[in-house]
């Protein structure tokens, strides 16, 4: 009888130990919010970092639950979607974006924030330094006020005449007054009067076309912003029209038929900052990982557009160019 109960007893075991296994893995299961403006459509950006922590060894439905919050085209709407991130009490933040890290940052003082960002977070006021980022935050920083010299340049290297340009940007962006001042002060110094045209929907974005067909500037940088991309195939359609040569600030542009785009590498971005994700989520602290800037940037030309618009590209910047698309 003792044989027989130890073996009912081994049996009802063995038969409860994979429902016990799996409690176990649910309630250790890591849970992160992703936190992005734009919409779930253009979340590709979470499928990078998805994979990217599955090679850390976390995996989407066994170990780990990523709770995604995207703003849509209102960036208002990421602070209370950072303050419902912050209610399920998710182990980690991860932000797309500078507002997505400045919307976390206001909701939480004590869960730890990832960002990746094409912006400098010194001066938008994230971190402390990016070798000691201090309290709950660090990440990925793409440097895009330093690119935009570089931006500059890459139109006065197609139009040497160059004396006139304009950039478009979307004023709800919270990062939008620390970029214009940095273009401003840049093109100041190249002797390029720059002006700014504005669009955070579709009728502004009427009206900054408008405006742009009575100035003619021979020059133009788009910056990125999810509502600006939304409406790409306009502002590229627009610029060919009327034979602006075009710059933008983040990737898929040129594939679309912008002329340049040039950036920091987002993928690499997002990749280095799943590794950071990985070691916080085991343990890390964000206050002692410094804020890495990138290694890899990326200048895309699209020489079917530049034949449209009756340009050739100087042949020294397509030797530089990462990649030409080329009919």
């Amino acid at each position: 009888m003792r044989l027989i109960g130890l073996a009912v007893v081994l049996a009802i075991g063995l038969s409860l130990a994979p429902l016990a296994a799996e409690a176990q893995t649910a309630r250790e299961a890591a849970r992160i919010g992703f936190l992005s403006p734009g919409d779930r459509a253009r979340g590709w950006q979470a499928e990078v970092l998805r994979e990217a922590l599955r090679g850390h060894g976390w995996v989407e439905g066994k170990n780990l639950v990523i709770e995604y919050r995207f703003g849509g085209y209102r960036y208002e709407r990421l602070r209370a979607l950072a303050d419902d991130l912050v209610r399920l009490k998710v182990d980690l933040i991860f932000a797309s974006s500078a507002p997505s890290a400045r919307a976390a940052k206001e909701a939480t003082a004590t869960i730890p924030i990832v960002f990746s960002t094409l912006n400098d977070p010194v001066r938008a006021g994230l971190v402390a330094s990016f070798a000691f980022p201090g309290g709950n935050m660090t990440g990925q920083a793409g440097l895009g006020p330093e690119l935009d010299r570089k931006r500059i340049e890459l139109l006065k290297e197609v139009v040497p005449s160059l004396s006139r340009a304009t950039v478009l940007v979307n004023p709800s962006n919270p990062m939008t007054p620390q970029r214009l001042s940095e273009i401003e002060a840049t093109a100041e110094a190249l002797k390029i009067q720059l002006r700014r045209v504005t669009a955070s929907d579709a009728k502004e974005l009427d009206k900054a076309f408008q405006d742009m067909a009575r100035s003619r500037p021979a020059g133009l940088i788009v910056f990125e912003d999810p509502v600006l991309f939304a409406h790409g195939r306009r502002i590229i359609d627009f610029a060919a029209q009327h034979r602006i040569v075009t710059i933008y600030t983040s990737p898929g542009w040129a594939e679309q038929g912008g002329l340049i785009e040039y950036s920091a590498n987002i993928r690499a971005l997002i990749v280095r900052a799943a590794a950071y994700v990985n070691r916080i989520l085991r343990g890390a602290k964000p206050a002692d990982l410094p804020v890495e800037q990138p290694t890899k940037f990326e200048l895309v030309i699209n020489l079917k557009t530049a034949k449209a618009l009756g340009l050739t590209i100087p042949q020294t910047l397509l030797l530089r160019a990462d990649q030409v698309i080329d009919p």
